[in-house]
């Protein structure tokens, strides 16, 4: 079984086809988020520090970490906040960039094995990132694009990240420090992204064997009631060999789909995660009082017929 190992400076987390579902948080971006970004940017991270703990809390494995302002000084923000954020919670983090000079400082000051979000299939992105992640004994994402852009066959995006792992190799990175992006396309705009997706990640857990993860809210893109689509896209692409997602892990639909998927696929013995969440806090214990007389009524119920 492949497991990829990432690490903070106090705790390991195993990504794989045997663990729980690696909960990836993607809340620490700026993207689309304006007040974020320019608090960020003039070195407030308050908001950071808040989506943090909140995500942690509400279940994340690991977090997403993005420093991407347009007109800033992206290297200097990214190690600002991965620092705060290893000084606040205990998770590894997915050091999130396409900007060289930033993944090098971000890697720099972290404490661990992290996970850097992303190299791509085209030539320059792998001479640069991949000597990076091997200098710094990181995993890495591989997204299925090359120069030729987001193929819609799954067969030649099974054919880039097989490119990138072969590539990873040459440079001493195993294939189990590989995760692959398989690129999750918008239902909406073409519908049949949903079976490319779940036909790719069969190949590349059989055939590659390698980790896999998407940003998940991507398959609801322009469709209504995005939540109910995003829980069945997360619980279908687990039993199809999916190891990991960034996601928001505020979203309690999308949370309630990972913790159904790790029962069904046996990864929540005696589903205690699964009753932990969703016990209901206000129902009487078993074997209380109440329902002892229920007991007691339909016995003598049955005594009485008896006789």
């Amino acid at each position: 079984m492949t497991r990829t190992l990432v690490s903070s400076a106090t705790r390991e987390v195993l990504i794989g086809f045997d663990q729980p579902f690696c909960v990836i948080g993607e809340r620490i971006n700026p993207t689309g988020r304006k007040l974020l970004a320019a608090e960020m940017k003039e070195g407030d991270y308050s908001r950071v520090e808040a989506d943090a703990l909140a995500q942690v809390n509400a279940g994340a494995t690991m977090l997403d970490v993005n420093a991407g302002i347009p007109l800033a000084d992206e290297p200097r923000i990214l190690a600002e906040t991965i620092r705060l954020v290893q000084s606040l919670v205990d998770v590894p983090l997915s050091i999130d960039s396409s900007i060289i000079d930033a993944l090098e400082a971000g890697l720099s000051v972290y404490q661990g094995k992290a996970l850097v979000n992303s190299v791509t299939g085209e030539d320059e992105s792998l001479d640069r990132v991949l000597p990076l992640v091997k200098k710094h004994g990181a995993a890495v994402v591989a997204i299925s694009n090359d120069e030729t852009g987001i193929s819609t066959d799954p067969d030649v995006r099974y054919a880039v990240a097989k490119k990138i792992v072969e590539r990873a190799a040459d440079y001493g990175i195993p294939s189990c420090d590989v995760v692959v992006d398989p690129l999750v396309m918008p239902v909406g705009a073409m519908n049949d992204a949903g079976r490319q997706v779940f036909q790719l990640l069969r190949r590349l857990r059989e055939e590659l064997k390698v980790n896999t993860t998407c940003g998940a809210s991507n398959i609801s893109f322009g469709l209504p009631n995005r939540r109910v689509m995003n829980g069945h896209f997360l619980s279908m692409a687990a039993a199809m060999g999916m190891t990991s997602a960034i996601m928001n892990p505020l979203h309690a639909e999308d949370m309630n789909a990972i913790r159904a998927a790790n029962v069904l696929n046996g990864f929540d013995p005696d589903c205690r995660t699964w009753l932990n969440a969703n016990r209901d806090p206000n129902a009487a214990p078993s074997g209380g009082e109440g329902e002892g007389r229920r007991s007691r009524r339909g016995s003598e119920r049955r005594r009485r017929s008896a006789a």
